[in-house]
């Protein structure tokens, strides 16, 4: 594996290796779970930056695992298709035409993401949840927002049923740098689209993660006034969506992360992906750049 280049923003210059050190031995051996989504996927040095903090994580003995997304791309193609798309509850409502795009975008954004990492220097592997069905999956239902007590099919949408550790673990021992697309399979073999935040919390849990933090188009959770909350607990959490401060896409995030943190997850953070190099940050300095979110 290639040494990549080294980071150059003034933050990063300013933690010299003696700094980092201590971050580096104690994260050393440990698995992290990055959520890779938002402008980190779509600006073209962001994604440079990123690809070199992963195979950097991985040089120095790490074990970085990579979630992705593609909303802003599926979104794209459907709209180029003239598909309509539709959300609940944070989630894409998913018939048989979605899902065929949606599996063509991911498909090829996994690719574009290997060959990305692979220029860094790193040794990355595509797979999605139905290669050796690692990722089980079932229909997913969620609450209607217009009749109390209810539930909506929203389609081909899963939830995890189960994940089998064995591929990342294997991968992960073999050097290599785990891609995955969020698409699992259920038990007649029918693909289900899953939430990618609701992916990578569950691996992280799965495969007992030192870390799980997942990449953002905002600084982190903010409250009402746009002010970053450096910590949350679950009856933050709670309040911020009673009050209509978390919605959307939000949602699914925060219940991901929340849901790893108890589950014994050391830490889950949410950060901003449209900071350089802020995986770096986020894992080798002190300061720390987002959201943490703590199971109590």
């Amino acid at each position: 594996m290639n040494a990549p280049n080294l980071p150059t923003t003034p933050a990063v210059k300013a933690q010299t290796l003696a700094e980092a050190l201590p971050y580096i031995r104690r994260f050393h051996g440990k698995t992290i779970i990055v959520k890779y989504g938002g402008n980190a996927m779509t600006d073209i040095a962001l994604q440079e930056s990123f690809a070199h903090d992963v195979v950097l994580l991985k040089l120095v003995g790490m074990n970085p695992v990579v979630v992705h997304g593609g909303g802003p791309q599926i979104e794209e193609m459907l709209k180029k298709l003239d598909i309509k798309s539709s959300f609940i509850q944070g989630m894409r409502v998913t018939d048989d035409a979605t899902l065929d795009v949606v599996e063509m975008v991911l498909s090829t954004l996994n690719k574009d993401i290997v060959t990305l990492i692979n220029q860094a220097g790193g040794r990355a592997v595509g797979l999605t949840g139905q290669d050796g069905a690692f990722i089980r999956a079932r229909k997913m239902l969620v609450p209607s927002t217009e009749k109390a007590g209810t539930m909506v099919d929203i389609g081909q949408v899963g939830e995890i049923a189960s994940i089998d550790p064995d591929v990342i673990s294997t991968l992960e021992q073999g050097g290599f740098i785990p891609v995955v697309a969020p698409i699992g399979v259920g038990g007649n073999g029918k693909t289900f689209n899953i939430n990618a935040d609701l992916v990578a919390g569950k691996l992280a849990e799965v495969l007992k993660a030192e870390k799980l933090v997942l990449l953002t188009n905002t600084p982190g959770v903010l409250d009402k006034n746009g002010k970053l909350l450096r910590g949350l607990t679950p009856r933050g959490i709670d309040d911020l969506v009673a009050d209509g401060t978390l919605s959307g896409g939000m949602l699914p995030k925060i219940s991901s992360a929340l849901e790893a943190a108890r589950a014994g997850v050391k830490s889950v953070h949410i950060i901003d992906g449209r900071v350089d190099h802020a995986l770096l940050l986020e894992i080798l300095t002190d300061q720390g750049i987002g959201t943490l979110i703590r199971s109590k």
